[in-house]
């Protein structure tokens, strides 16, 4: 059960947790609307409500989201700092009370916290990232498109592989196209097109001056068709040829399972970065709690330097351990690691550092 001292805490916690998001969260904004002010005049289609609902409230979600495990940090250092300064923490351990008993309130809101941010990283989050990223790649970066235009390789299914020698965004057209069907290691189907253009959903696609060869053992049957044009449905979109680098940011976590199934159907294996960016979304909410641990640790005690030096502390663990996480999660995008294994490995260097604190903590 909790008691009158362990809701006074918790209450500490949020009221200073959600304080200082505020305040860098207001910071952010001033800092990116002073950089963007200039895109937002020269667009004169934009409205205030566009910039406002469409771009700045869902910026600020996406922005939380980032600051949320660092927020929770100088959270505690911050309040238990005070409390330790104004011997509280000392009276609390006079009264009786012992060290690991005092981490309930902590890790009761450390666990809230954590539950609160699963929830953002795989649902809130990433609906916030659809509609600001869209707002971004329609008036400030135009031009931040990735994809290839010559030489294009893709598989349409696990034994069924599409090549684009030219494909032109413009009109959605694509020059040269071969379609390729392979069982086992033979080739049994080949069609090739002069030009192929996408029409309309679902993924249709009409074909110009075709030709269509099969191979039944060493029968071959060719259907050439020059001057014709022909429609047909195919498991390929003119989406297929362009991305944006913060796709995996912008899909939900039940969209983004749903996408990297279609892509293994289509034969497609290399998902590296999105079986990271799942695993990131679930490791980063377990952070506040071991984060949560160090920050009573260090704060709890009571020394010369005060607020200022716990806070510098904390504010350098922070800064290592968001190191340590890029580090990690480049390594398993490049799989050089397990996705699991290299986002998860922060999280386990400082749990021990964590362990470490709490034994050697103020007792």
């Amino acid at each position: 059960m909790l008691k009158k001292l362990d809701w006074y805490i918790i209450k500490k916690f949020l009221s200073t947790f959600f304080f200082v998001v505020l305040i860098i969260t207001m910071i952010s904004v001033i800092i990116d609307f002073s950089d963007k002010v200039e895109d937002f005049i020269e667009e004169e289609d934009l409205t205030y409500y566009q910039i406002i609902f469409d771009y700045y409230l869902n910026w600020i979600i996406w922005i939380n989201g980032l600051i949320f495990p660092l927020g929770v940090l100088i959270a505690v250092i911050f309040f238990t700092s005070r409390m330790a300064f104004n011997s509280e923490i000392i009276s609390i351990f006079n009264a009786g009370v012992s060290f690991n008993r005092l981490m309930v309130p902590y890790l009761v809101t450390g666990g809230f916290l954590t539950a609160l941010h699963l929830l953002g990283n795989h649902y809130v989050i990433p609906i916030a990232n659809d509609t600001h990223y869209t707002f971004q790649h329609k008036y400030i970066y135009k031009h931040s498109e990735k994809g290839k235009d010559t030489k294009i390789h893709l598989f349409v299914g696990p034994q069924k592989k599409v090549y684009v020698e030219r494909y032109y965004k413009r009109d959605t057209s694509a020059k040269n196209i071969r379609i390729e069907k392979i069982k086992g290691n033979q080739l049994t189907y080949l069609f090739k097109a002069d030009i192929a253009k996408w029409e309309r959903e679902p993924n249709i696609w009409k074909f110009k001056n075709y030709e269509i060869r099969t191979f039944n053992d060493r029968k071959e049957s060719i259907l050439i068709a020059e001057g014709s044009e022909l429609d047909t449905a195919l498991n390929l979109t003119h989406q297929d040829f362009i991305y944006y680098n913060e796709d995996k940011e912008m899909m939900t976590t039940p969209q983004m399972l749903a996408f990297m199934d279609l892509q293994r159907k289509k034969g497609k294996g290399n998902l590296n970065k999105y079986e990271t960016e799942l695993q990131r979304r679930t490791t980063e909410p377990f952070s506040i709690i071991i984060l949560t641990i160090i920050g009573l640790a260090i704060a709890a005690r009571k020394v010369r330097g005060g607020i200022g030096l716990h806070l510098a502390i904390g504010l350098g663990i922070c800064a290592i351990f968001v190191f340590l996480s890029k580090f990690s999660i480049t390594f398993a995008n490049s799989e050089i690691l397990p996705p699991m294994i290299g986002v998860w490995v922060p999280n386990i260097i400082f749990g021990f550092i964590a362990i470490y604190l709490v034994g050697n903590a103020q007792k």
